[in-house]
């Protein structure tokens, strides 16, 4: 991928196409809000959704997946020893799998969840500013403390660039720090995108929604910082696109889902923003 604007949008296009064609399963250990939205909004690009979290076979799910992610946001024992079963088979086995650390940094057993989570080795750590500049400091990499307000974020993509390029280092993984503008990195490339509308703010679960839909471009990509700028692309711009239909966050949501259906690869080439 080079890294001007011309050549994100050719391969965020290119990954849309492919994973429409492929229409990879996702395997979504993710919280209780966000699964009828993960669900649909992956329906509605082209994946094929799999809600499966207990640790009964979590696992042997995870064969089974083309890709992963995990979603601390409504976390209890049993549903991390599903997320660490799922993760521990798709590092094995070699499945791109989404780390979405939700509310890190608000408490002792959030934090301990995190920390064994990240030993299963993500391929993508996906959170706003705040949740990354926690994860960094959880994983002792930060000295400052960062908690989160609930599940918003108290700080700027630009405040986590540098938090989150030593995150990536020491995790071997790509951080995507998402916000007004959206950061990736893999520690050696920055990309920063600027699509998206306010009202993606005010619909619950949007959020950990875009982490499955990152996971599922990693199913169709060997370059997990590809995968995940082109995701974050598609996204952003659906976003956008849903906002010139939809003025309120009820009638956002349904326009939202609507515009992952009919966004091309087009439709990211004209309007994507890269800063």
């Amino acid at each position: 991928m080079t890294q001007d604007r011309a050549g994100i949008a050719q391969r965020a296009g290119d990954l849309l196409d492919a994973m429409r064609s492929a229409r990879p399963l996702v395997q979504n250990i993710t919280n209780f809000v966000s699964m009828d939205t993960a669900a649909n909004a992956l329906l509605a690009l082209g994946a094929s959704p799999a809600m499966v979290h207990s640790a009964e076979e979590a696992g042997d799910f995870a064969a089974r997946a083309d890709s992963l992610v995990v979603n601390t946001g409504t976390l209890s024992q049993p549903f991390l020893e599903g997320g660490e079963t799922a993760a521990t088979a798709a590092h094995m086995l070699g499945r791109p799998w989404v780390l979405d650390p939700v509310g890190v940094g608000g408490g002792k057993f959030r934090n301990d969840a995190v920390l064994r989570l990240l030993r299963h080795r993500p391929s993508v750590i996906r959170g706003n500013a705040s949740e990354i500049i926690s994860i960094a400091r959880v994983s002792g990499l930060h000295a400052d403390g960062a908690a989160p307000r609930g599940v918003d974020s108290a700080h700027s993509t630009d405040a986590a660039l540098v938090t989150a390029q030593h995150l990536a280092h020491h995790c071997f993984c790509v951080v995507a720090a998402t916000g007004a503008v959206d950061l990736v990195t893999d520690g050696r490339r920055v990309v920063r995108l600027a699509n998206g509308h306010e009202l993606m703010t005010r619909v619950t679960a949007l959020g950990c929604a875009l982490s499955a839909v990152v996971a599922a471009f990693c199913a169709v990509s060997e370059d997990a910082f590809e995968a995940t700028v082109s995701a974050l692309a598609v996204y952003g711009v659906a976003g956008e696109m849903a906002a010139e239909l939809a003025q309120r966050p009820g009638s956002y949501r349904v326009a939202f889902m609507d515009m992952l259906d009919a966004i091309t690869a087009a439709d990211v080439a004209a309007r994507l923003k890269v800063l």
